[in-house]
């Protein structure tokens, strides 16, 4: 018997570490973090479509064809930007640049979680959502990732109109239509994208200009970028308010849509007044960043309390 071989034999313990290894590569290579939010916007819409709670079963389909096509969405972005994530710090773990998973491994992964989420959708909901969920791969993919990123300053407003996609699936789930209180939801998400992520391009501003990718927040000032990220929360809060007049919504979404919004908006000026100071830093960015996350959550969690609790305030 060869001594090295006994040497280098995993044990079943290493083999079983390596396919747990395996496994979180190709649940990270999903961006479940995105994902997490994407959900977070999901069911809310449905219960709201719905005026009450769903079906268990179109909620499992919705949910679950939902996270398969962002996770998709996500595999396929990390393939084709495996050759600037590993010279930027924040992507130099993702499982193409450490090797966890080859180029091709990810790309099969990514075609049949995207084939598997049509397939849920078509069945479990109905052909429209089926139809918004290959929109948004096709979005995040093509226009987003291998159009747009690497070309404008723009990337994320028009690139990011991918992650507004979950909420007329979830709308198209429940009423095989897409109405315009889903219009006004997509583009609530459409306007809070910019002031979300912008401050994040500030904090990694480094990476993405090693990466030569043209973030607003890395290639302009943070005077320039602040004022888009106020005039934008702005925007965002005074759409969100649509859904009142529009969508039939009540006080708890009218009260949360206000009180987190003018908290969001407070936070942009703010960031715009150090910016003017010439005292913003990454940590102030970030603040941003995360109660853009907040105020998102806080919406949505009000639109899914706000059908069982009152009537619309513009009823009829």
């Amino acid at each position: 018997m060869n001594f090295d071989q006994v040497a280098v034999a995993p044990s079943v313990n290493q083999a079983g570490s390596g396919v747990s290894r395996k496994l979180r590569a190709y649940l990270a290579l999903t961006k479940p973090r995105v994902i997490e939010l994407l959900l977070v916007t999901t069911l809310p819409t449905m219960i709201f479509a719905q005026g009450g709670f769903p079906s268990l079963g179109l909620v499992i389909a919705t949910m679950v064809g939902g996270a398969f096509a962002a996770g998709s969405a996500g595999a396929f972005n990390c393939y084709l930007d495996r050759d600037i994530d590993k010279v930027m710090n924040r992507t130099v773990n993702r499982p193409l640049v450490t090797g966890e998973v080859t180029p091709r491994e990810a790309l099969i992964f990514a075609w049949a979680l995207g084939i598997a989420a049509v397939a849920i959708l078509w069945v479990g909901t109905n052909p429209l959502a089926a139809g918004l969920g290959v929109a948004a791969i096709f979005f995040y993919v093509v226009i987003y990732t291998l159009i747009l990123k690497r070309r404008t300053a723009q990337n994320i407003v028009w690139g990011g109109a991918a992650g507004c996609m979950p909420v007329l699936i979830a709308w198209a789930a429940v009423t095989e239509t897409v109405e315009w209180p889903a219009v006004v939801l997509f583009l609530v998400i459409f306007l809070w994208t910019p002031p979300h992520y912008w401050p994040l391009s500030m904090k990694y501003s480094d990476d993405y200009n090693a990466a030569n990718v043209p973030m607003l927040g890395a290639i302009a000032g943070a005077g320039v970028v602040s004022v888009q990220v106020v005039l934008y929360a702005w925007a965002t809060v005074i759409c969100s308010l649509l859904l009142v007049p529009v969508g039939g919504a009540g006080w708890v979404y009218a009260a949360a849509a206000i009180l987190s919004g003018g908290w969001f908006i407070l936070e942009s000026h703010k960031l715009h007044a150090s910016a003017r100071a010439g005292t913003a830093t990454g940590k102030t960015a970030m603040k941003v960043f995360h109660g853009s996350i907040s105020y998102l959550t806080v919406l949505f969690l009000a639109l899914a309390i706000d059908p069982f609790v009152g009537a619309a305030i513009f009823a009829g």
